[in-house]
């Protein structure tokens, strides 16, 4: 089972920056990572993600203001978030994905998740 640890949490004002990071257990990093968001009564969403190569994928809402980053031992995870909204605010969950049998073959799934981290903008 691998371990995730979300920081970097907090309150800011509208307009304003917060970076958190991820730190992982994993040894496996064939698979990618990614950032969920949850606010009380809806869904985990998806909102950002990074593939082991380092492609990167990113929900419309957030699209030019946040970037996520793996280091480059593909353990610690980041997201750079910029000119927050007040609709950002969510508890912010990483996530890591493993190799894992789907259909006939394998692929990478989302198997693990931190505990999360409160984000809160103002306006």
């Amino acid at each position: 089972q691998v371990q995730l640890e979300e920081s970097g949490g907090g309150s800011v004002q509208a307009g304003g920056p917060l970076k958190l990071s991820c730190a992982t257990s994993r040894r496996d990093t064939r698979c990618g990572m990614g950032w969920y968001r949850q606010v009380p009564g809806k869904e985990r969403d998806l909102i950002a993600s990074i593939s082991s190569s380092g492609t990167t994928w990113y929900e419309d809402s957030v699209k030019g203001r946040f970037t996520i980053a793996l280091d480059n031992a593909k353990t610690t995870l980041y997201l750079q978030m910029n000119n927050l909204k007040t609709e950002d605010t969510a508890v912010y969950y990483c996530a890591a994905a493993s190799w894992v049998h789907c259909g006939i073959g394998s692929c990478c799934k989302y198997t693990s998740w931190g505990q999360g981290t409160q984000v809160t903008v103002s306006s």
